[in-house]
This record gives structure tokens, C-alpha cells and sequence, in this order.
């Protein structure tokens, strides 16, 4: 087959890099300062003086609830937590063989079928829309939990907060304060990150003017994929790897050597200290010492040191999340569905921005492929393309 190759093309952005796909209000990186914002607000701020719902309706409706907006935004949460019957058949019949991320993503598409308002794009439905969401997310992983172990779930709590009654739908047990204030503040530092790749696949979806379950779906399609969520679980794989203290500078060393990648480290916009593996670490300390052990934030900051002696490579938020989420006794694949739980805001609150000025995102793509092929009839064509 003959072929006129194409003039050598400029390549595109590899990976869209650096590329800005448009404005927005809502959360800020300075990579190159270590530093991240939700509106303006600094995230260690937040992460040692606020809570998950301040958070989230500070993503929505632009500024920190006073205490009347937050009880009353608390309680619009708990109405919603509880899943119908017919949603519960569904989560009954999904195959136990998958993982929660896929019983995730199957379940957030299916809970756009019982809202009959799936298609009202006003600002009252939009935010009725994400309350849904974010009260059910967790309502949804504990659930599929349960009765993948051959157990019932258990009705949410009406009066403990979305990070205690996670842990008392998942246990069944109501948690300490001190380990639910642990997970509140993981799902602060997780609720927003700027464009990153779910929340890119979510707005793209909505720019099409699809429906906000379709555009969360699409988010966490994206947040299975072991690039964007999945880290911290190989974190806690290494470290369970590695067994004990005396063992981790060895490995660190052995890993290096052979060039595998060491999950837990580098990131492609921060240049400087994660700030939220600053506060990671400060709760895994707290969780640690709260269940009576801190081996697991102590092997991990061993290998942080091992690590940055070696390559200079700070950490990033999954390092220290996954001694947090291990310490609480999350089992390893919930590790990224609870990421989504506290994701899911963010998720809406760009949703909600991207309907609120809309426009189709249609992105070019620079075509480096062959021009000028002559067509060959089928019966003159010899031999066999591989496909």
C-alpha cells in the first residue's frame, strides 16, 4: 500500500500539561509553594479549624457557613442518606467479584433513575442534586461493604456528621471523636484539587449539557484509574511489603535501584511539600496514637526520608492517607471510594460552575498521521493489516 506521509506536525501538549481548559472559582495550586486554596481560604486553615460540611458548602455557595447555615445545611445531608429499597436491590444484585469503584460508578449511574427532576438544570435542582450525591456516597460504599462481607447495612446515624456516620455505617459501631474528627479531616484536604483528571472528565460531561449523575459517574470512571486514584492503596501495600522499621531503608534502596516507582511520591503540578500531606501526617500521628500503635506513620516517615535522601522527591497526599485510612480499619480497596466521598463536592461544585456559564467543551486534537493515501480497491490490496 503506498502512502504520502504527512509534514512533520508540532506536537500537542503531551498529557495537556500545563494546558488551561478555563476559570474558576473554586480551588488553587501554587505547586511551586506548596500551597492550595478552596476559595481563597488556605487549606491547612480549614484542615485544622473547619469540618467536611463547612467545606463542601463553601465549595457550593462561596463563603464558610455561620452556625445557623451549617445546621441547617448538616440536616439537609442527614434527610438524604438513607437509600430507597428498590436502590438497595440494586446494590443486592451487583456481583461481589468487582471492586467498590465499580460498584461505585454502577451505582451513581443507576441513583440518576430515581430522580425525577434528573433533568431540571436549575440552580435549586443542581444543588438538591449534589446534597443527593455527597449524603449518599457514603450511605452507598457502606452498604455494598456489608453485604459483600454477608452482613445487612445499617441505617445512617440521624444526628452524627458524613465522616461518623461513614465509619458507623461501614462498623457498626458509633466512632470516637477523636477517630472521626481523623476522617473529617481527610475528606477536607481531599474535597477539591483543581483540574485534575475526574474532575475534567466531570465537567466535560456536563459542558454537554448532560445530567450531574452522568457527569459524576464519568469523575469517578476517571478516579479508578491507578494514574489518578489507587496510590494510597499501593502505599499501604508497601509498607505491608516491607513489614517492619528495620526493613524499610533496604527496600527503599532495592526499589530504587531496580527504577520502580515507589507509589506515594512526586506529583505532577507540586514542586514543593504537598500541603496536605502536611496535615496527613499530623492526623496520622493522631490516629495512630488514638489506636494504640503509630508503626505504620512511623515506617512511613522513615520512608520519606529514605526516599528524599535518595531522589529528592517530596510526598504527596496519598502517602500518608493510606497509614490515616489503614489506621482506621478501612479495608484497602475503600481506600479511593472514601477519596470519593469527600471528592464528590468538588465534584458538584464544578458541575454546578461549568452549567452556570456553559460551554461545549471540543477540545482539537493535532493529527501527526499519514496524508495523501492512495485508495486501493479490495481486490488489488495484498497482504494483511494488523489490527
Amino acid at each position: 500500500m503506498s502512502e504520502v506521509l504527512s509534514a512533520p506536525q508540532p506536537m500537542g501538549q503531551t498529557g495537556l500539561r500545563g494546558a488551561v481548559v478555563g476559570d474558576t472559582r473554586l480551588s488553587s495550586i501554587n505547586g511551586d509553594e506548596g500551597a492550595l486554596i478552596y476559595r481563597g481560604l488556605d487549606i491547612h486553615d480549614l484542615a485544622r479549624s473547619s469540618s467536611f460540611e463547612e467545606v463542601a458548602y463553601l465549595l457550593w455557595f462561596g463563603a464558610l457557613p455561620s452556625q445557623t447555615n451549617l445546621d441547617e445545611f448538616r440536616a439537609k445531608l442527614n434527610a438524604r442518606r438513607t437509600l430507597p429499597p428498590s436502590f438497595l436491590a440494586i446494590l443486592r444484585d451487583i456481583p461481589r467479584d468487582g471492586t467498590p469503584m465499580d460498584a461505585l460508578r454502577t451505582a451513581v449511574s443507576a441513583l440518576g433513575l430515581f430522580d425525577k427532576n434528573v433533568n431540571d438544570m436549575s440552580r435549586e435542582a443542581q444543588i438538591e442534586k449534589a446534597l443527593r450525591l455527597t449524603a449518599m456516597f457514603p450511605s452507598i460504599l457502606a452498604a455494598y461493604y456489608r453485604l459483600s462481607e454477608g452482613r445487612e447495612p445499617i441505617a445512617p446515624h440521624s444526628t452524627l456528621d458524613t465522616a461518623a456516620n461513614f465509619l458507623y455505617m461501614f462498623t457498626g459501631n458509633v466512632p470516637d471523636e477523636r477517630a472521626a474528627r481523623v476522617l473529617d479531616v481527610a475528606l477536607i484536604l481531599h474535597a477539591d484539587h483543581g483540574m485534575n483528571a475526574s474532575t475534567f472528565a466531570a465537567i466535560v460531561t456536563a459542558s454537554t449539557l448532560s445530567d450531574m449523575y452522568s457527569a459524576v459517574t464519568s469523575a469517578i470512571g476517571a478516579l479508578k484509574g491507578p494514574l489518578h486514584g489507587g496510590a494510597n492503596e499501593g502505599v499501604i501495600h508497601n509498607l505491608l511489603d516491607i513489614g517492619e522499621m528495620e526493613n524499610v531503608d533496604s527496600w527503599v534502596t532495592r526499589k530504587l535501584a531496580a527504577h520502580e516507582k515507589i507509589m506515594g511520591f512526586g506529583h505532577a503540578v507540586y514542586k514543593a511539600y504537598d500541603p496536605r500531606a502536611t496535615e496527613l501526617k499530623r492526623i496520622a500521628k493522631e490516629a495512630g496514637t488514638s489506636a494504640g500503635s503509630t508503626k505504620w506513620v512511623e515506617m512511613t516517615e522513615r520512608m520519606e526520608k529514605a526516599v528524599w535522601n535518595a531522589k529528592q522527591l517530596y510526598p504527596n497526599v496519598d502517602l500518608y492517607s493510606a497509614s490515616v485510612y489503614y489506621t482506621l480499619g478501612i479495608p484497602t480497596t475503600y481506600f479511593t471510594p472514601v477519596f470519593a466521598i469527600s471528592r464528590v463536592a468538588g465534584w458538584t461544585a464544578h458541575v454546578m460552575e461549568q452549567y452556570a456559564d456553559n460551554k461545549l467543551l471540543r477540545p482539537r486534537a493535532n493529527y501527526v498521521g499519514s496524508r495523501g493515501v492512495k485508495y486501493t480497491p479490495i481486490g488489488e490490496r495484498k497482504g494483511d493489516v494488523q489490527v
